[in-house]
């Protein structure tokens, strides 16, 4: 239900410039979906919906630039900022050494966003095995851990 009316929501808002929170009840409403202004508050934020200026002067709903790859990216940087000792690769599993008890932590930011290649994580105490697609995106991805680190 909430993934059918977030899809929804989407797709209203590209179709059409919605100004208010009540203008898009009524449009879910049109297509039988039945919605509250608090769980329609909840989606917005969810979404990352933000309101833009038109160019005659009202306002509409759009999505923002990326929102999930900035708020990832921003997390995952804290994360290992914070916690990562070192890193290394051999062939595509990429090891993370953290501060004890703080891989589960790691390995957890990472399961939840979009990293290109990660096939998937096992964490230890402070030890995180990163299994990629292929070498060439284990390297990468140190690349990229190496960056977050600066």
């Amino acid at each position: 239900m909430k993934s059918e009316r977030q899809s929804a929501i989407l797709d209203i808002i590209s179709s059409m410039d919605i100004e208010t929170q009540n203008h898009l009840i009524d449009e879910l409403t049109k297509i039988g979906i039945a919605s509250t202004q608090a769980t329609l508050s909840r989606d917005i934020k969810e979404l990352h919906l933000v309101k833009e200026l038109t160019t005659r002067g009202t306002y509409r709903y759009i999505t923002s630039v990326k929102p999930d790859k900035l708020n990832h990216a921003s997390r995952l940087r804290t994360i290992f900022k914070e916690s990562v000792v070192s890193y290394a690769y051999a062939e595509n599993i990429v090891v993370v050494k953290t501060l004890p008890g703080l891989a589960p932590a790691a390995c957890s930011a990472l399961d939840s966003m979009a990293v290109r290649n990660l096939v998937g994580t096992i964490a230890g105490d402070d030890t995180g095995f990163l299994a990629m697609s292929d070498t060439g995106s284990a390297e990468q991805f140190c690349k990229e851990i190496e960056e977050m680190l600066r």
